[in-house]
């Protein structure tokens, strides 16, 4: 059980508390304040030799931006599309989503075909994960064998009941397609 803390004693709990000390709460009324944006200088942009991609919403990116991960291959082209989009637009998270599935796969190439063989439970931290969450692990361990043996038996039910191809008339066992019959010969 948590004990309860005395919050009067943690130096700055509650800063942000009294609306008249936090400049954001809710939104600061700058009227009253003169020019306070026109003597406001936006901080230089940092130059950057990759490509940046930029939400349509917005003139300008802002002044940092991030350069470690350019888009490249696949999954850069499906994020130049989805910049497309506007933000508002559900499309434009899909793509992306979609492209860092795609990524974490053309990672894992890029590492084989530099003969690099990825260890992926460990990218994955399940060491880490055994270590702090056990429960949380054999939970995962015991719902993925469940989902991976339902559908292995369901894969089992599905092949005994389609007929062997011995048991089909020999037209169907040939693969020869079915012919049709003409009208007249159909029986009543």
């Amino acid at each position: 059980m948590n004990a309860i803390v005395e919050t009067s004693a943690i130096h700055g709990w509650g800063v942000d508390a009294d609306p008249e000390n936090d400049p954001t709460y809710p939104m600061r009324d700058q009227s009253s304040e003169g020019n306070l944006k026109s003597s406001w200088t936006p901080p230089q942009m940092q130059e950057t030799q990759v490509e940046i991609l930029q939400s349509i919403e917005y003139i300008r990116r802002p002044a940092v931006a991030g350069t470690s991960t350019p888009p490249s291959g696949i999954s850069g082209i499906i994020r130049r599309a989805a910049f497309t989009y506007s933000e508002s637009h559900w499309f434009h998270w899909l793509m992306l989503m979609g492209a860092d599935r795609i990524n974490v796969v053309e990672g894992v190439l890029h590492d084989l075909t530099r003969g690099k063989i990825p260890n992926i439970p460990r990218e994955m931290g399940v060491r880490a994960e055994w270590r702090h969450n056990k429960q949380g692990r054999v939970k995962k361990i015991a719902v993925t064998a469940s989902l991976s043996g339902a559908l292995a038996a369901f894969a089992l039910y599905k092949r005994k009941k389609e007929p062997a191809p011995s048991a089909l008339p020999a037209e169907r066992a040939s693969g020869a397609p079915r012919r049709r019959l003409p009208a007249q010969d159909k029986p009543d």
